[in-house]
């Protein structure tokens, strides 16, 4: 397994949550990342996604504002923080990544992402 990540769980409608995505090579650290979700009877969507310096940040609009994604390359992971969350958000989570040739490059297509996790299941009550 190449990308694990972690944190998902039951929380109340307005609550947060913070999910973790570890790499398991050094190497990661020279990837763009990025979270996605996919919920039930509903295509994989994009969340969010951090450049592999972590200066270029980007969101979907449905999480703008509420949702922060952030790295640790010494760490090799990243972290999705997620605040007043909805039902909507309900949804199995990913964590991706891919060799990013140059260090601002934020990617926001499934197809641009070589790596995935196995998924963090993500549910809240209204």
């Amino acid at each position: 397994v190449q990308l694990q990540a972690s944190g998902g769980g039951l929380v109340q409608a307005g609550g947060s949550l913070r999910l973790s995505c570890a790499g398991s090579r050094r190497t990661f650290n020279m990837h763009f990342w990025g979270w996605f979700r996919q919920a039930p009877g509903k295509e994989r969507e994009f969340v969010a996604a951090i450049s592999r310096n972590g200066y270029n940040t980007h969101y979907a609009d449905s999480v703008k504002g509420r949702f922060t994604i952030s790295r640790s390359n010494a760490e090799n992971t990243v972290a999705l923080q997620m605040n007043s969350l909805q039902s909507e958000d309900t949804a199995v989570y990913y964590c991706a990544s891919n060799y990013a040739r140059r260090p601002e490059w934020v990617q926001v297509a499934a197809n641009e992402y070589q790596n995935w996790g196995q998924g963090t299941q993500v549910t809240v009550s209204s």
